[in-house]
């Protein structure tokens, strides 16, 4: 389950830096703004469902700001000018978020206490595992649209070349936006999977599952879909191994470890060739 919220915030990523050659700092910040929506709008009285629905729509919202002031402004700028309006986005919505809700840890409500199976000692947490399953359909359902979809054409277009694109008469003010939205609700509901199962939201709840995606992606293969999905599942697993081998502190020197050692051994990732297909 871990390892998909990280391949969620991943395929976020590696939509934008697929399509548009730029990455998003803004995804964490999106993933927080749907975990800290689902828990304000729990605690304001919302059932879990209608939760849900306002955090993706805050995500989606947030998501299209983003795209209007920074690649919509600021396309015919250098290459770094998007990237960094991105990270200042990040910084607004934590702060907002702190303004609005303050920074303490915030503890959501035991939704699915009892919804656990046990089969021979082996307890399997149903929320979880209808988070893994949702969100490896999400991003299946993802690459079929993008393989056969007019829309998918138009996107697979940009990524090869924005001006060609724009010859042939791709409509990109209309198209990139929904690269954004699809990217603000993969990291929404991430957000979401998140605060639901381990019940716990902080305005600075993305930086480090940001960190994770980034090196989800990488270690995946850069601008593959089904390369990013891989790398969290990696990713989840060897956080979660070396937790429950070598204990808490030394997680971060396994998932940096790694990610270091697959950027010496194989720079473009494991899957990059193997999903060559499925890129964005």
């Amino acid at each position: 389950m871990l390892g998909s919220i990280y391949a969620m915030v991943a395929v976020a990523l590696t939509l934008s830096i697929g399509v548009l050659r730029f990455l998003n700092f803004s995804i964490p910040g999106l993933f927080m703004i749907g975990g800290m929506t689902a828990w304000a709008s729990l605690r304001g009285g919302l059932p879990w469902w209608l939760a849900i629905g306002a955090a993706l729509l805050a995500g989606a919202f947030a998501s299209l700001v983003v795209e209007r002031f920074t690649w919509r402004w600021m396309r015919g700028a250098q290459e770094f000018v998007p990237l960094v309006s991105s990270m200042a986005f990040l910084l607004l919505f934590e702060h907002l978020a702190v303004i609005c809700w303050g920074s303490e840890l915030r503890t959501l409500p035991p939704l699915f206490a009892n919804a656990d199976w046990r089969i021979a000692g082996l307890v399997i947490s149903v929320p979880q595992l209808v988070g893994l399953v949702a969100s490896i359909a999400l991003i299946w359902a993802l690459t079929l649209g993008l393989a056969r979809t007019r829309l998918g054409r138009g996107l697979r277009t940009i990524a090869e070349d924005s001006d060609t694109a724009l010859l042939l008469g791709v409509e990109i003010n209309h198209i990139v936006p929904v690269v954004f939205l699809i990217s603000g609700l993969f990291a929404a509901l991430a957000g979401v999977i998140f605060a639901l199962n381990y019940r716990q939201v902080q305005p600075f709840m993305g930086e480090m599952v940001g960190l994770k995606g980034i090196s989800a992606m990488i270690v995946g293969g850069m601008g593959s879909v089904w390369g990013s999905i891989a790398g969290g599942l990696i990713i989840g697993v060897v956080e979660v191994m070396s937790i429950g081998y070598f204990g808490a502190d030394f997680v971060d020197i396994a998932v940096y470890g790694l990610l270091l050692l697959i950027l010496c051994v194989r720079p473009t990732g494991l899957f990059a060739a193997a999903f060559a297909g499925q890129r964005a």
